[in-house]
């Protein structure tokens, strides 16, 4: 990002805010981004769909029914490719079954934005720097039953997005977190003309304390993780020995409480500045774990606002043999909440033990989407021993 003003992004971002009537923002966005090219090509969901080796972002729970004994897996995803060319999101995935019914797994995700020049008041280059921001985490999973299982998940998040000055240096902010999500999966049922199978899961994402910014500063500073819920439900239409199609459905909604922009947390509405920033001075305060019950009922709009902080997504996939899949999603967020609307294609080729996965997004908003006409890739390989799937 060679001489492109961070500044510049940033206006970008709290432009694209103001323009929302309550959009929820927290700290280190790049949790949600859909990192890997098969959820990406079902409308970024896989928290109820079938088990592979990225499914430590959307439900660990769905390792302990994986079919191979090891995966691991990388993905790249170019961001902001209208305007720069190296900003991108890695992610390095491994997990490993200990039996048939336990699993361990853990991943790197790495979000880098590029090459900063910094200049003085003269436009004279001053030196060069690179924000990024990275989080590592694990999980276990363990099926409490045939059909059920549950994992536990911890992370470690670090976001370097200070830029040095003179006579203070940059410092990293960090935070953990940890997840909780559970995973069903049906035996293979005879219907009429087909078997079908059922799965659903959910996945309690990015609970831990907030991260601070400012170091010096308790609550100024502060920004909650991006803390959500995922639930979704999907069926697997098994047409023969070679043909299946998928259909899934997930639902997400953050744990976040609603910025209170236009009315005080009394309800009462903000008339002048200095009223603004006891607002936010107060929205603030919350705490984390405080501000995970308040996101279900502190929308100023009621019932009616809580509702489109939901966002949904439907999805698509036909699988030819295990080896050839075709992918088609759709993403929603109303509106008011961000306006993040968008169809996605994908595909998967497998060969042996190799599998690439590629997908492309088309926006469907008037906003602007930061992955619109990006093409994102994942490379997975399986190896070791294979476990039935009922």
């Amino acid at each position: 990002m060679k001489k492109l003003p961070l500044l510049f992004i940033v206006l970008m971002i709290i432009s694209f805010a103001k323009a929302q009537d309550r959009v929820i923002t927290t700290g280190v966005p790049f949790l949600l981004i859909a990192a890997d090219a098969r959820a990406a090509g079902l409308g970024d969901q896989g928290v109820a769909t079938s088990a592979d080796a990225f499914s430590q972002q959307w439900n660990p729970a769905k390792y302990a029914f994986a079919i191979d004994k090891q995966g691991f897996s990388v993905s790249y995803t170019p961001y902001l490719t209208d305007l720069v060319n190296d900003i991108s999101l890695g992610q390095l995935n491994y997990y490993n079954k200990l039996n048939e019914r336990s699993a361990f797994a853990g991943s790197l995700r790495y979000f880098s934005l590029g090459e900063i020049v910094l200049t003085d008041s003269g436009a004279n280059e001053t030196g060069t720097v690179k924000p990024a921001e990275f989080a590592f985490d694990g999980s276990y999973s363990l099926k409490l039953s045939e059909k059920f299982s549950l994992s536990v998940g911890g992370r470690f998040i670090s976001s370097n997005l200070a830029l040095s000055s003179e006579g203070q240096a940059n410092k990293a902010a960090t935070s953990f977190a940890f997840d909780v999500s559970g995973f069903y999966q049906s035996e293979e049922i005879a219907y009429n003309e087909f078997n079908g199978r059922w799965r659903a899961g959910f996945n309690i994402q990015n609970l831990g304390p907030k991260i601070n910014y400012d170091l010096s500063k308790t609550d100024e500073g502060s920004n909650f993780l991006p803390a959500n819920l995922k639930v979704g439900t999907g069926f697997d239409f098994i047409l023969d020995d070679y043909n299946k199609v998928a259909l899934n459905l997930e639902f997400n909604k953050l744990l976040v409480p609603t910025p209170q922009r236009g009315i005080d947390l009394n309800g009462d509405t903000i008339v002048n500045g200095e009223d603004i920033l006891i607002a936010n001075a107060d929205y603030r305060a919350i705490g984390w774990a405080s501000g995970i019950f308040k996101s279900f009922g502190d929308a100023p709009g009621g019932i009616s606002e809580e509702l489109k902080e939901i966002t949904y997504a439907a999805g698509a996939e036909y699988i030819y043999q295990n080896s050839f899949a075709m992918r088609l999603g759709y993403f929603h967020e109303s509106p008011m909440k961000g306006a993040r609307q968008f169809f996605s294609l994908g595909a998967g080729f497998k060969y042996n033990v190799v599998k690439v996965d590629l997908s492309y997004l088309f926006s469907a908003s008037k906003v602007k989407n930061p992955l619109e006409n990006t093409l994102r890739f994942s490379l997975t390989f399986n190896f070791g021993d294979k476990y039935d799937e009922y």
